[in-house]
């Protein structure tokens, strides 16, 4: 996400670092390479421009040229513009309706139908609604089968009515039901074509006078760049939404429909996709977003994912088993699946400060835990339990029962103890003050 931007910002603040005097000439020479580096990630010209004269104007009045350190002050100068430029603040999304009634748009292919079922999961797990999900793509019927599926994988119940050729029909009989069974939130998924046209326009138009919904959203592919933000235009116009799901974010190594859709249409961005899982919708925070293409990480994220899989109640039971000298591969592997919940762990990373640069062009395999659970799965109960009971004999038949090698089993069975020792140790508070004590004895 943002790759080729963050380098090239990187290379144009180098223009700032490598003048022993900071002048006018090249402080115009960063803003000249600021304004290239946006357009090479499919910002706009007119955005571009203005960004980098709005840059200029703020470095002035900040009187960079005389500041301390003068690289810093137009750095943070670049960082509170571009939260500007994206939206300043995270823009909600309106629950207000009884029930709440959100529309979804979009070009077919942006994934529409696929974030419908990402936004009920959403709702339904961080919003504590029960969300109804309403097939009004009448023309495709692999959409209404898709959207059953993703009904069936998070756990919402979906609305659909396979032979009527009434998308306001069916809007309009979804919501009676939405009101007859509980449902505080319907999400209406609506058709989408290759290409905006008419007909698309007045149906989806007609849908949104029909039941008035309290959210119009947006759906955009962000990997089609400045066409993004054309369409995203062109359905502004039609049908003023209040937000956008900015799509695929984490295919797109250039983010320029990111930065420029909040300037074009002037609505908010209110969600980013950033993978193929269920989950994988984020809230958009533009500071946030400023963070990361700045390569200062987003560590807020970071913990608040962790915080998201690691419950309190699960802490204190792990924390009880380390003090008992019981933590074993069973608590091991629920460890690792609660990280992979997480998400893509080359963006976790991403988000520490310093890491996303250092791990730019290193490839982590997405499997890379898929050796440990081999091992771990091939373990019997006992062992899983007990591993001091794990012997060479032992060893030579859990390597060959998970495919690996008896070294592969060595290494896990290392690291485990390694983690346990630790663990132990950060428990032992007796233990860590007595090696404070005892460190400036280790340097005689």
């Amino acid at each position: 996400m943002f790759e080729n931007l963050s380098d090239k910002l990187e290379r144009a603040f180098k223009v700032l670092k490598g003048e022993g005097k900071i002048t006018e000439i090249n402080v115009a020479e960063t803003l000249k390479e600021i304004r290239r580096a946006l357009l090479d990630a499919d910002v706009s010209f007119q955005v571009a421009k203005k960004f980098t004269d709005d840059i200029k104007q703020k470095a002035l009045g900040e009187n960079v040229l005389n500041s301390v350190s003068p690289g810093q002050t137009l750095i943070k100068i670049t960082h509170d513009e571009l939260t500007q430029l994206m939206g300043g603040d995270k823009a909600d999304i309106k629950l207000s309706g009884n029930p709440t009634v959100i529309l979804m748009s979009g070009l077919q292919g942006s994934g529409k139908t696929t974030h419908s079922g990402k936004l009920a999961h959403f709702l339904k797990t961080k919003k504590g609604k029960n969300p109804l999900l309403v097939a009004c793509d009448i023309y495709r019927p692999a959409a209404i089968d898709q959207l059953h599926v993703l009904g069936e994988q998070v756990g919402v119940d979906v609305y659909s009515e396979r032979e009527v050729q009434d998308a306001v029909g069916i809007a309009k009989r979804a919501i009676a039901h939405a009101k007859q069974n509980g449902n505080s939130v319907v999400i209406i998924d609506t058709a989408g074509r290759l290409a905006i046209d008419e007909k698309m326009m007045t149906e989806i138009a007609a849908v949104r006078d029909a039941v008035k919904p309290d959210e119009i959203l947006f759906v955009v592919d962000s990997m089609t760049g400045q066409d993004a933000v054309n369409t995203a235009k062109a359905f502004n116009d039609r049908l003023n939404f209040d937000g956008v799901i900015l799509t695929k974010l984490d295919g797109d190594t250039r983010g320029g429909a990111a930065l420029s859709i909040r300037s074009v249409v002037d609505k908010p961005i209110k969600f980013v996709g950033t993978g193929e899982k269920m989950e994988a919708l984020d809230i958009f925070y533009p500071q946030r977003m400023a963070d990361r293409i700045l390569g200062m990480g987003d560590v807020v994220t970071l913990v608040e994912r962790a915080q998201e899989q690691f419950d309190a109640k699960e802490a204190r039971r792990i924390q009880e088993r380390i003090a008992k000298n019981k933590f074993s591969f069973n608590d091991f592997l629920g460890q690792l699946q609660q990280i992979k919940k997480m998400g893509n762990m080359k963006d976790l990373m991403g988000m520490i400060p310093g890491v996303g640069k250092a791990l730019k062009d290193v490839d982590i395999d997405e499997n890379a835990f898929k050796g440990i659970e081999a091992i771990i799965y091939s373990m019997t109960p006992d062992e899983r339990e007990h591993p001091e009971k794990i012997n060479g004999q032992r060893k030579a038949r859990i390597a060959k029962g998970s495919g690996t090698t008896i070294q592969d089993v060595n290494r896990l069975m290392k690291q485990f103890e390694d983690t346990r020792k630790m663990m132990r140790m950060m428990q032992d508070k007796g233990q860590m003050m007595k090696m404070m004590r005892n460190m400036p004895n280790m340097r005689r």
